[in-house]
């Protein structure tokens, strides 16, 4: 035997290792089976009962029972792989199920009332037992609400993720920092609290839709600056040096280098922050107040939102109430699913422009 065979391995060795046994595919649903069947009569002899029960039982035991017998005949290593697959996949199912039952039922009860009298009509001089009115007043107060408060919100933050990224190298930055997590924190029902005390009692204000607006910014603006400076801070710095070797002040480089190439990932946070605050209730309850008019000016009396009149809505005792507050509901969806197919949209339009 020489020193070759020894280290070298033989040919019939690599053929054995790369032919390990596999499981076939019909065995998993043939598992599957097994172990319904086998919960099934679990069940039927001891108190179990109902669908959670269920599936709490069979994915584990389904779990063992493909682990042990893909040890048997894959081995040790594919085993781990599939039981890691296994609860990959329950944890996704698991955070699924409520998310599509959620949407689910909002669409099915949503679509009763939604209609073109609905988001072309107001509450106005109509009582909560008719069928008739809509929610057009609400749909432009949100509209506009969320979009003064994204309009001061978003260049602030943008700002202020800017200096703390590009800027900031001493114990302010850390302190603007530290405020940042903090507000992130911050209780939506502290913020309309505080725009209560400062703008509509100590200024004298009044209630408005510009006063709900203020209290939504204080509630996007963390998630603006934390979402635009993690997407800064992806930017390679070799893009920057580059700059600077050019001959680019750092302003320019910052604006004509480092925004661009992060501009969709801000995108994707500005949407974050919206959706953050379009459906917030209690700061609209404490300063925008409620009406069933349309009032198209925010800035001067009280102003409806969505969140609002879904709120008014449900807390009536009759169906025709309970059927628009559903509507009303599932309008707010589509109005975060198109402000999220546009940012999209938007952002892939820059992406392909750089």
């Amino acid at each position: 035997m020489t020193a070759t065979s020894l280290v070298t391995p033989t040919t019939s060795s690599v053929h054995l290792t790369l032919s390990r046994r596999r499981l076939p595919t019909w065995s998993f649903p043939v598992l599957g089976v097994g172990v319904v069947l086998l919960t099934l009569a679990l069940f039927a002899v001891t108190p179990l009962q109902g669908r959670a029960d269920f599936l709490v039982v069979v994915v584990p035991t389904y779990a063992v029972v493909q682990t042990a017998v893909s040890r048997a005949v894959e081995g040790r290593r594919a085993a781990r792989d599939r039981l890691a697959t296994i609860v990959v996949g329950s944890c996704f199912l698991v955070a699924l199920i409520p998310l599509g039952g959620v949407l689910g039922y909002t669409v099915v009860k949503g679509l009763k009332r939604l209609d073109y009298t609905f988001l072309t009509h107001s509450m106005r001089n109509v009582a909560e037992q008719d069928a008739g009115g809509g929610a057009y007043h609400a749909i432009v107060g949100t509209v506009e609400q969320v979009g003064l408060a994204a309009a001061i919100a978003v260049p602030f933050g943008l700002l202020t993720a800017i200096y703390l990224t590009e800027y900031s190298h001493g114990r302010f930055g850390k302190l603007v920092s530290f405020f940042v997590d903090v507000m992130t924190g911050l209780p939506s029902i502290v913020a309309g609290l505080f725009i209560y005390a400062l703008w509509v009692l100590a200024l004298g204000q009044g209630y408005s839709g510009f006063a709900g607006s203020l209290a939504l910014l204080l509630l996007m603006i963390p998630t603006v600056v934390r979402s635009a400076e993690e997407m800064l801070k992806l930017v390679p710095t070799s893009l920057r040096e580059a700059a600077y070797a050019l001959g680019l002040p750092q302003w320019k480089t910052v604006l004509r280098v480092v925004l661009p190439t992060a501009l969709p990932g801000i995108i994707t946070g500005v949407m974050l922050a919206v959706a953050r605050v379009i459906g917030e209730t209690a700061p609209l309850l404490l300063t925008v107040a409620f009406t069933a008019s349309i009032n198209n000016n925010p800035f001067h009396g009280a102003q409806a939102g969505l969140p609002l009149f879904i709120f008014s809505e449900a807390m009536l005792p009759n169906d025709t109430a309970i059927d628009r507050a559903w509507a009303g509901a599932l309008t707010l969806i589509i109005i975060i699913m198109v402000l999220n197919l546009g940012a999209r949209l938007v952002a892939r339009l820059a992406t392909v422009r750089r």
